[in-house]
């Protein structure tokens, strides 16, 4: 479902992303895990269509998104590590205001924002503005505002970060159920024993490379997730 051929990035004279290849395929949970600064981010900005590239090519389900970013974008969700809110609206004209942009009918925009507000214990304060939220919360409505259009794709930057045991419990099964429905997920993260626990996939960068790229269990192998990055980080591969 997202193809990356031979991106490439530059930020002046540093290459934030070097020639880098992926395929994620329907139904896959792919994690993408590197140190700060090794270019995960850029590469999930790219995908989005957030930021042009300099040579490559990316498509999300066959379509290109230099070509047809809108077209692109109706099939993604993305949830930044840091989500950037209208802090003067209220929860619910948020998420109405999203489930506007994507075309979600009443009836399907309803029943997705009570199931996901009950699930994430937040129905009560969606009336209330969003600067009244703690940190915890606006993460919790900004995932919601990710699935109220019931993505193809969705794109994630360190989504666990900011989240209790409970919500990122949720959170990892509302991931599963999508790909379950032959969806694909692709998403950032530092918390290696959960990419370890869930996923299908993994691929590790490092200066802007891609130095592994696989399945979980052809990655690690007989280690743990966390001994081969950092064996893989501590080597000049």
């Amino acid at each position: 479902m997202i193809d990356i051929r031979n991106l490439t990035k530059t930020y002046g004279d540093k290459k934030a992303v070097d020639n880098l290849s992926l395929h994620i395929g329907a139904g896959e949970m792919y994690a993408f895990i590197g140190h700060n600064g090794a270019g995960k981010t850029t590469t999930i900005k790219s995908i989005c269509g957030l930021l042009d590239f300099d040579c490559g090519e990316i498509l999300v389900d066959g379509v290109s998104i230099k070509d047809d970013p809108i077209a692109c974008k109706r099939k993604i969700a993305y949830l930044p590590d840091n989500p950037d809110l209208y802090d003067f609206m209220t929860g619910i004209k948020y998420l109405n205001f999203i489930a506007n942009i994507f075309g979600v009918s009443r009836e399907d925009r309803f029943q997705r924002i009570k199931r996901y507000g009950d699930m994430f214990e937040i129905t009560k304060d969606l009336a209330e503005p969003i600067s009244s939220y703690s940190h915890g919360m606006k993460q919790k409505l900004a995932i919601i505002s990710a699935l109220v259009h019931d993505p193809k794709v969705l794109i994630m930057d360190e989504p666990f970060v900011g989240l209790d045991p409970k919500a990122t419990f949720l959170l990892k099964e509302e991931m599963k159920r999508i790909c379950d429905n032959g969806g694909a997920i692709f998403f950032s993260t530092h918390v290696l024993d959960v990419a370890e626990k869930i996923c299908d996939k993994i691929a590790i960068i490092k200066g802007g490379k891609l130095i592994r790229s696989g399945s979980m269990s052809e990655i690690k192998g007989d280690e743990s997730l966390e001994s081969v990055f950092l064996e893989l980080e501590d080597t000049n591969v």
